[in-house]
């Protein structure tokens, strides 16, 4: 028996050895290849909304973005009890490699700017029904691409450009601000020729027209390229965009209701499905955890703050009827606002430290049931009076400074504020008192929507030990800026020690 036993297994590791070894080399049915994949339309639309699952990534839109482009400004700050958290929003960074602060949005920026890649590498090579709907594609790509790379240029600026798809062992090399702004300009340009002038149905959300030419403003206005900057931007004031875009009510700019409204140009889209034992897995939600991590003490982690000369600048200005600019009430968490406008912090009377205020925008304090671990508010990326302050600052800078009142006025009157003339006189048509007033108005209509970093940097406020100073009156955060190392992060250091095309850090790390 023993014999018959070892004949019948040599009988068949014989077969198994004289048959064709590719019967052995199986696709796995559950996951396809690269070259399986990229073949339909059907695969371009997933890839491309691939794409857009990055925005749910703790590293950008659903977390740690927030922290570095309000906390790292004048209007916010940290007490965070997490010290190293707190460090990295009062430029004390010793650990280049820290998660949280550092290596997580560089991270998952790198791996939305590779999603945009695949789509640009293989979305040309498959046959469409309709042209119109690939070249669409390939622009909300090249949209998606130069969105990361415009804040990758505020955050780290040197950031090293990959436009192919890349291997393990590929180095990128350095690059210089300059070349990230002018892959910036190219996708944005590129994208606007393709773009809708709206999206319908299901496909509202996606980038138009108008998000890439306002982007591509912001773009051309870091750099002071105001002539072009200008000409991006006329297309909501003179040209084709002007009657999709308006005003509407300011508190309907931070609530889960009127989303997607006529005020909004870009918005990322949350929702509050999928919710799961742990609000920290990516993969299954598709909220954000911002208003979480700002929440007052004891309601949310309260890891972030808004300063308060914010609820002071409010009151500097009553409006027509003498009644506090109601922007402050939608827009901060502070002792007064029972008093001032009869609302609680998220229902309860509050327990304040002098000087405190929070960031209220993106909250969800106003519905009764709240968790804000999984806040479905979308995050208005751009929105139209933004477009409009940007638009009087280009005028101004180009010395048309009588021009651009009407654009500031135009914000200040949804809030029943007097005429920037009336309110303010001296500032006439001095082109530098009109800047100085328009940094407030800034400010005011958009402070806690990670617009600040950016507009401190374009105004030169960081350029200059006088300037750090002057912001650091009202951020004591900026006595520890250093003059040209603090205007920019640092790379992780574990990128630079990998890749011996980036053979230093930033300047000054």
């Amino acid at each position: 028996m023993m014999k018959k036993s070892i004949f019948i297994l040599l009988i068949t590791v014989s077969c198994l050895l004289s048959c064709d070894k590719s019967l052995l080399d199986q696709d796995n049915p559950n996951t396809l290849t690269e070259s399986q994949f990229w073949a339909t339309e059907s695969d371009a639309q997933r890839g491309v909304n691939a794409i857009y699952h990055m925005f749910y990534q703790p590293g950008t839109w659903s977390r740690w973005i927030y922290f570095r482009l309000d906390l790292t400004s004048d209007e916010g700050f940290s007490k965070s009890p997490w010290i190293e958290l707190a460090d990295w929003t009062r430029f004390q960074y010793v650990n280049y490699n820290f998660l949280e602060g550092n290596v997580i949005t560089y991270k998952d920026t790198y791996k939305a700017i590779f999603r945009c890649n695949q789509v640009l590498t293989h979305v040309p090579t498959i046959a469409f029904a309709d042209e119109n709907k690939k070249a669409q594609l390939l622009a909300e790509a090249k949209f998606l691409r130069g969105f990361y790379y415009y804040y990758a240029a505020l955050l780290w600026e040197n950031f090293p450009i990959v436009t192919t798809l890349q291997s393990p062992t590929d180095m990128p090399e350095a690059s210089t601000l300059a070349d990230v702004w002018a892959l910036v300009e190219t996708d944005l340009s590129e994208a606007a020729q393709a773009l809708p002038l709206q999206w319908n149905g299901n496909d509202i959300g996606r980038p138009t027209k108008g998000a890439a030419l306002a982007l591509l403003g912001k773009t051309y206005m870091q750099q002071h390229k105001w002539n072009e900057a200008k000409s991006a931007l006329d297309y909501f004031i003179t040209g084709e965009g002007t009657p999709y875009y308006d005003l509407v009510a300011y508190q309907d700019n931070f609530r889960a209701e009127n989303e997607n409204n006529k005020e909004s140009v870009f918005e990322i889209q949350f929702s509050d499905a999928n919710k799961t034992a742990e609000g920290d897995i990516p993969s299954s939600t598709m909220s954000t955890n911002r208003a979480q991590f700002f929440a007052p003490r004891s309601i949310g982690w309260s890891d972030g703050q808004a300063r308060y000369w914010l609820v002071t600048e409010f009151k500097k200005e009553k409006t027509v009827d003498g009644e506090i600019d109601p922007r402050l009430r939608y827009s901060l968490f502070y002792p007064g606002l029972e008093a001032d406008f009869g609302d609680k912090v998220y229902g309860r009377s509050w327990q304040w430290d002098a000087d405190e205020a929070w960031f209220r925008k993106y909250a969800r304090d106003y519905k009764q049931n709240h968790d804000d671990y999984f806040n479905e508010v979308n995050n208005r990326v751009i929105r139209f009076a933004d477009v409009l302050l940007l638009y009087a600052e280009v005028l101004n800078e180009l010395n048309q400074t009588a021009s651009a009142y009407p654009y500031v006025d135009r914000v200040r009157a949804r809030v029943n504020l007097a005429p920037l003339a009336t309110a303010h006189p001296t500032i006439g048509n001095d082109k530098d008192r009109f800047r100085e007033r328009l940094k407030m108005e800034r400010a005011l209509e958009l402070c806690g929507e990670s617009v600040r970093w950016a507009d401190l940097k374009r105004w030169g406020d960081l350029e200059t030990q006088a300037g750090i100073n002057r912001v650091a009156e009202r951020d004591p955060d900026f006595n520890n800026f250093v003059l040209d190392k603090h205007i920019r992060l640092p790379l992780p250091e574990v990128e630079v020690a990998n890749n011996p095309n980036l053979t230093t850090n930033n300047p000054h790390y």
